[in-house]
């Protein structure tokens, strides 16, 4: 990876010129300059060599009145899978930057590089050669706190030895995933966990995890294979400081086991007295399946490790810190034993609802999930928020390539007592969420006093109804007409026509059976109904949000292949003995 491509060279230019220009850098290189119209290349004796002369000169350096690119030069069958991004803003997060690589697909890898510079480097290897291909062609050049990304190919020596991709094996290698399962899924990453782990630690003891010159925390990454982000400028002033630990599920542990012994070492040396419980920070989205129903799930971690568990009040919560503290008390033994537990709900529960939004984006055309705002900090390794939705009008309209989709109309059901929440002062909340979403958002009037629910009228597209009912159920959430422990359950209903009712049930209820193991909602087409005056039925679907948007999607899939064989049926057909046109040959 020393071999250089020199673009944008003048025809002026010369070796010696290019020479004359390494020199005055004082960037080695290890034989001579082939230049080529236009071009050259040229050998550096090593790595870092090669990328002083990127970041030197890259852009930045003239010759003859033309500013020189510089970038490996990488074979066309090495084209492959990897890319180096460069000129990364210094103090950006792992997970952010994990966040944005995932946009464009699963990454199999990601690693920094070493170099001289200010800003951060790194190599990236994506599982599918076209989404590599699409992380390129978007993430160069584009602007990032100030900053311009700066994407090349880099050599991918598996690439040479499959030989060119083919019919339905495009993109797969040796160290891509099994093709089995939803193509829309994509493939896990290998060497990290999607969701990071984070902890809150006593401010004192961060020197201590650091070490002398960052040798202790250099040395727990390199034993644990982890990458650790001490967030040591947020929050100045306060009593403890966030730490993000990125690795596999066994090294995220590894790395907070050791951390917990450094600060029970240096408590007993500086005499500190306190207990020092363990902090996990989660999303709140996730912490009603840690809990479980009636607190059982966390009740038998307890009881399996030995330790007492509680967690903060969703009174803490606000719209730019979605995550709630799971303390953990016991011995060092029992803790490191408990996060492992409570990781594993959470890492289950953050792959249900990636699930659920892969299969959600493929349903619904051009839908970017992450403008949707249902990552904090846009970030998908932390997991989908639906409180954090960004605010009214943040977003323009929607795209959807080719025709606009058809309007939809959802009945969605919700607490009579949440009425004033959604409809906010002077109706300002339900407006604005009108305008967020860019759909019409109405209320029914109740069906009598003592009426328990209240029905809320959603008419939009398909990307509309997402963010309306994401924002309806998180707004549940944070006014807390849903306890602690319980996840935000709804009823919504959807009229579909009366003849097309059977193809939503399917032969012996095949097909309503399938959708709700698929989404996990409940699907129910009340028998003996009554069509109403446009002939239509009603469907009812319960559940949590994505299970809920999943099962609305699917049987709007279904229908739209009702509508489509109606239409096909009342085309006209050609005359008897004729035959369709066809191109004359040549």
């Amino acid at each position: 990876m020393n071999k250089l491509y020199i673009g944008n060279v003048s025809a002026e230019a010369s070796e010696e010129d290019l020479e004359s220009v390494f020199k005055q850098w004082k960037i080695p290189h290890s034989g001579p300059f082939l230049v080529k119209t236009g071009y050259a290349f040229v050998d550096c004796p090593d790595e870092k060599a090669a990328m002083k002369a990127i970041d030197v000169l890259s852009g930045k350096v003239e010759l003859h009145g033309k500013v020189l690119e510089v970038e490996h030069s990488v074979p066309k069958r090495q084209r492959s899978c990897k890319l180096q991004i460069r000129n990364i803003p210094p103090h950006m997060q792992w997970e952010v930057l994990d966040g944005m690589l995932a946009q464009y697909g699963a990454v199999e890898s990601c690693e920094q590089v070493n170099t001289d510079t200010e800003t951060a480097v790194v190599n990236v290897r994506y599982a599918v050669r076209e989404h590599a291909r699409l992380a390129m062609e978007k993430l160069n050049g584009s602007m990032m706190e100030n900053y311009a990304l700066k994407v090349s190919y880099i050599p991918d020596e598996t690439a040479a030895s499959e030989g060119p991709p083919s019919g339905g094996r495009r993109g797969f290698n040796a160290r891509g995933p099994p093709r089995a399962g939803s193509p829309g899924l994509g493939a896990r990453p290998k060497v990290q966990s999607d969701i990071p782990l984070r902890v809150l630690v006593p401010t004192q003891f961060v020197g201590a995890i650091i070490g002398k010159e960052g040798a202790t925390i250099r040395n727990i990454t390199k034993q644990t294979h982890s990458k650790i982000d001490i967030h040591r400028k947020e929050n100045a002033g306060a009593a403890e400081k966030p730490i993000t630990i990125h690795s596999t599920p066994d090294g995220c542990s590894n790395a907070c086991r050791t951390i917990m012994d450094i600060m029970q070492k240096e408590a007993v040396d500086t005499k500190f007295i306190e207990e020092i419980p363990l902090k996990i920070l989660a999303h709140n989205n996730f912490v009603g399946r840690l809990i479980g129903k009636e607190g059982r799930n966390l009740k038998k971690i307890e009881q399996d490790t030995g330790t007492k568990i509680t967690i903060s009040p969703l009174q803490d919560l606000t719209l730019y810190n979605p995550e709630r503290t799971i303390t953990i008390k016991g011995s060092i033994e029992a803790c490191s034993r408990a996060e492992e537990e409570v990781m594993k709900k959470i890492r289950e529960s953050y792959e249900s609802d990636m699930a659920a939004m892969n299969l959600q984006s493929n349903l619904i055309p051009g839908l970017n999930l992450n403008a949707l705002g249902l990552f904090p900090s846009g970030a998908p390794g932390m997991g989908p928020s639906m409180a954090n939705v960004p605010p009214p009008g943040a977003h323009g309209g929607c795209s959807y390539g080719q025709g606009q989709p058809e309007s939809e109309t959802v009945h969605l059901f919700i607490p009579a007592l949440a009425v004033g929440a959604i409809i906010g002062k002077q109706g300002q909340h339900i407006k604005q969420l009108s305008h967020f979403a860019g759909a019409s958002i109405k209320i029914a009037p109740a069906e009598g006093m003592d009426a328990k629910q209240r029905m809320v009228i959603i008419v939009g597209p398909p990307e509309a109804q997402f963010k309306a009912q994401c924002r309806i159920f998180g707004k549940l959430k944070e006014e807390n007409f849903f306890g602690p422990k319980e996840e935000v359950k709804l009823e919504a209903h959807i009229k579909v026509p009366s003849f097309a009712a059977g193809r939503v049930i399917g032969k012996g209820g095949k097909t309503v059976n399938e959708l709700q193991n698929l989404t996990c909602a409940e699907v129910v087409v009340p028998r003996d109904q009554t069509p109403d005056e446009n002939d239509q039925v009603i469907v009812k679907i319960s559940g949590h949000f994505f299970a809920c948007q999943l099962a609305q999607r699917k049987i709007q899939e279904i229908l739209a292949q009702v509508r489509r064989q109606q239409h096909q049926q009342q085309q006209p057909k050609p005359p008897s003995g004729g035959q369709p046109l066809t191109p004359r040959r040549k």
